[in-house]
């Protein structure tokens, strides 16, 4: 299966006084993903958005998709907050202790679609019963909770191999990347099979040297 490559700018890499602005750039930029970190201070050590502010930016931006990424130790008692609050897709992660198939069944069931996140030290297999459930699986390529970090190239091995064990079990999911991501290694996170590329500072100093680095 073949995806259509697209590229997601982070927020978190935007100006926090202008989110507003943020959504109009990438939209300039003829992008229709966000992405939304939100973090609870607990999962990750730091403090981010709320549903208010996808509410917010997705009532002036109504058209753009809103790919918000659940840094929580019980998503499961937000993702109903955050779907009525205009989320397109919400990906959570399988590491803390909660009903995660449960979840990811009632994001579908809220009518959006679904991801699961994979943590720099978390193996693929450990999410691999949850890859039938599932739109996406993230991949980060560094420790979640703030931006500005390096990319760690272990993550191209997995991508590589979710590539691969989405052919053996012939299902479709998109294969998104998160860290560090700048236009000198994207180029090698396309080649691995990701197909979602999520970056933030590097969009917000430069999107078209990263867009060029996509052949978008």
């Amino acid at each position: 299966m073949v995806n259509k490559l697209e590229l997601a700018p982070s927020i978190l890499g935007g100006d926090h006084s202008m989110l507003a602005e943020s959504v109009a750039r990438i939209s300039r930029e003829g992008l229709s993903w966000v992405h939304v970190d939100v973090m609870d201070g607990h999962f990750v050590p730091n403090l981010s958005f709320g549903p208010g502010v996808v509410a917010a930016i997705s009532k002036k931006f109504p058209g753009m998709f809103y790919d918000v990424h659940l840094m929580l130790d019980n998503p499961n008692l937000y993702v109903k907050s955050f779907a009525d609050s205009g989320a397109s897709l919400i990906s959570i992660h399988g590491e803390p202790d909660y009903p995660v198939a449960e979840t990811l069944d009632e994001i579908h069931l809220l009518g959006k679609k679904s991801g699961v996140v994979i943590n720099p030290d978390t193996p693929v297999a450990d999410a691999a019963a949850y890859f039938p459930k599932v739109d996406l699986v993230l991949v980060m390529s560094v420790q979640p909770g703030f931006g500005g970090q390096s990319f760690n190239d272990s993550a191209l091995q997995k991508i590589a191999m979710l590539k691969k064990m989405r052919e053996e079990m012939k299902l479709g999911f998109r294969i998104e990347v998160d860290g560090g991501i700048t236009a000198q290694n994207v180029g090698a996170a396309v080649a691995a099979g990701a197909d979602t590329i999520v970056a933030g500072t590097a969009f917000f100093k430069n999107p078209s040297s990263l867009k060029a680095a996509m052949g978008i």
